[in-house]
């Protein structure tokens, strides 16, 4: 007689990842995919040699500890490299940072909405997602997140830009919570977005890790260094949180041509930089172009915008669509939409334009 085979009742609590639609391939039509908060610029020319040159010792192990790419970090920070911790992308780092932190029925604090891999990887581990609506302008509200401490709390996630409105917390703001919460929860910056912001208002992470045992700085190298394709990313995390990151990381998780690459983008980052600097200024344009149209938008301060859209968001991922442009929906609520190359951008503009003449917000 055929049994089912027992799973975990906490996955009944996992929502699914929802990816940004891929823009399909339409004849007379040149479509773009802005779903996805991807860099729209190709590898630098130096960082495809050193991966080609990875890829022929793709036969073998990668390092298991990640040793080349630590210490590179290690020295442009400016700290102990038993400070950090890899792994693949914020995403995998979100999953080690529970999975060291929280038994089944301890509670995860984050503003909502926001990144959507939140509410899985608590899910997945059997905690308990506390969701703290965003306030009226789609910032973190760090007085009511503080105010939702329980003695079941482990964790608060901290996403600053915040993903998918934009904005940032600011550093009094965040100085202020961090003064009222506990020492004995951990407190996750996640900072994907980091090198788009232009907000002086902005925190400095580090320093708030500094002084704070408790604090942990989730970065990537996905967004702005173009690297999403081959999932790395890092924690600064005090001794013991950065050790429990690697004893909770999957083993060989980081490969060996993402750890080359990573080291080949840090040590690129001025050319880099040129890149980051115009995304920023064709956000500027877009933002300016969107707001000239009559569209109220939160301050974003990533390589994306929000549109509040509320219940006409699906049309308007539709008539996006029919131009050629995917955007990443949340229906009901509104659609992120990354800041690509110009000619998408103009896209996004003209699309907006007609929506809004049609409808009014």
């Amino acid at each position: 007689m055929s049994q089912t085979v027992h799973l975990r009742e906490a996955l009944a609590a996992v929502p699914a990842y929802k990816p940004g639609k891929p823009a399909v391939v339409r004849e007379g039509l040149t479509t773009y995919k802005i779903s996805s908060n991807e860099n729209p610029y190709p590898p630098l020319p130096g960082v495809l040699k050193v991966v080609a040159d990875a890829a022929r010792e793709m036969n073998r192990y990668p390092d298991l500890a990640v040793t080349a790419l630590t210490e590179a970090l290690a020295e442009r920070l400016g700290m102990p490299r038993e400070r950090i911790a890899t792994g693949t992308g914020s995403v995998g780092l979100l999953g080690q940072i529970i999975a060291a932190t929280c038994d089944p029925g301890d509670e995860v604090i984050y503003s909502w909405r926001s990144f959507e891999a939140y509410p899985i990887v608590v899910a997945i581990a059997g905690a308990v997602s506390v969701q703290v609506p965003l306030d009226v302008n789609a910032r973190h509200d760090l007085v009511a997140m503080a105010a939702a401490i329980t003695p079941r709390t482990r964790v608060i996630l901290v996403c600053t830009p915040n993903n998918p409105t934009g904005p940032v917390v600011h550093q009094s703001e965040l100085d202020a919570f961090l003064d009222t919460v506990p020492g004995d929860i951990l407190v996750v910056i996640d900072e994907a977005y980091l090198e788009f912001v232009t907000d002086d208002r902005a925190p400095d992470s580090l320093a708030a890790y500094a002084g704070r045992p408790n604090v942990v700085v989730l970065r990537t190298f996905s967004k702005a260094y173009g690297l999403a394709g081959l999932r790395v990313g890092y924690a600064v995390a005090h001794e013991p949180v950065a050790q429990a990151l690697r004893k909770t990381a999957v083993p060989f998780g980081v490969s060996t041509i993402a750890q080359a690459a990573a080291i080949a983008s840090l040590a690129a980052f001025d050319e880099l930089q040129e890149r980051v600097d115009a995304l920023v200024a064709e956000r500027v344009r877009v933002v300016g172009g969107l707001c000239r149209q009559g569209w109220h938008l939160p301050e974003t301060q990533a390589n994306f915008v929000w549109l509040p859209l509320g219940a006409d968001t699906l049309a308007f991922a539709a008539a996006a669509d029919e131009a050629g442009l995917v955007v990443r929906a949340f229906p009901g609520e509104g659609a992120r939409c990354t800041i690509a190359e110009a000619e998408a951008n103009d896209l996004l503009l003209h699309v907006a334009r007609d929506f809004v003449v049609a409808r009014t917000f």
